[in-house]
């Protein structure tokens, strides 16, 4: 029996047409999947998480891959199903997205990469990107950011504990204190006009920015790296990733990054980044 009869007999007409699909992309990637073990379809599984960030889509693959070995074992060529014991037990990808990781000088380009009709807006901006690729805060610690938080005179900013992240005083770079200090004093007030509210970034209907405002924004107005993904977490492990690249003290980025445990900051490490990569070409080599 071959293998589309097989898919057709056990599986919907859509769901085989796709699985086949799935499958010749597998076998193309993989010459001798034919007696691949149970480490090295787990070893490029693995290398899914890197290329895709949905755990829909990596599950739809494994279950293809797994129709394909099920087939071998039904016309006798293995005996054993290597796929038959691997589950996914996360609901979304924790992996660093490799292709998706800039360079500090990259970074530095996305400041001035949007230019926006009015000027106070597009002072803004270059406020709001400093702090995402200098400070490498979430979307949620600029929400909640208060003016109070950022102490000019001692070139420090202070970002308030979350469920996730710990609190922790970081320093401003030499040109955000100048830049922060216009924003406070002249930009902020216009953009503001009557409004109280004491949120550092401001949107354009004179309310603080969210973290659904500026996660939009960022996928908006700076996608200029395609393919690469630019959007808050790419710029926040990229950050991350290249302190650890300059070999800054694993426990002084945690203390930067906020992460409550060391081993949130160990997936950043180069090495194991490095390692990653050196698999993603053997198996998705960029042609």
């Amino acid at each position: 029996m071959k293998l589309n009869e097989y898919l057709q007999k056990h599986y919907t007409k859509k769901t085989a047409i796709a699985y086949q699909r799935e499958i010749e992309i597998y076998i193309s990637n993989n010459k001798k999947a034919e007696k691949f073990t149970y480490a090295e379809i787990v070893n490029y599984i693995g290398i899914l998480r890197t290329k895709y960030t949905k755990s829909k889509t990596i599950n739809r693959i494994l279950s293809s891959i797994k129709a394909y070995y099920s087939y071998l074992c039904f016309i006798g060529t293995r005996k054993d199903n290597p796929t038959k014991s691997i589950r996914l037990r996360d609901k979304q990808s924790r992996d660093i997205q490799l292709q998706d990781l800039f360079t500090s000088e990259e970074l530095e380009v996305l400041l001035t990469a949007k230019q926006e009709r009015y000027t106070n807006l597009d002072y803004r901006n270059k406020v709001l990107m400093s702090l995402l690729i200098y400070q490498a805060l979430k979307p949620n610690e600029i929400e909640a950011l208060q003016c109070d938080e950022i102490n000019l005179e001692e070139a420090t900013i202070y970002i308030k504990s979350s469920a996730k992240n710990n609190s922790r005083k970081l320093a401003l770079k030499a040109n955000q204190i100048l830049l922060f200090k216009k924003y406070l004093e002249e930009i902020r007030p216009k953009l503001i006009q009557d409004n109280e509210t004491k949120s550092f970034i401001i949107g354009q209907r004179k309310e603080p920015m969210t973290a659904v405002d500026i996660t939009k924004h960022i996928k908006r107005n700076y996608n200029i790296y395609k393919p690469r993904k630019v959007n808050a977490l790419t710029i926040r492990q990229s950050v991350i990733t290249n302190l650890l690249k300059q070999n800054n003290d694993l426990r002084i980025v945690q203390t930067f990054a906020g992460h409550k445990y060391p081993s949130t900051t160990e997936r950043y490490k180069q090495s194991n980044v490095e390692a990653l990569q050196t698999a993603l070409q053997i198996y998705h080599p960029i042609k």
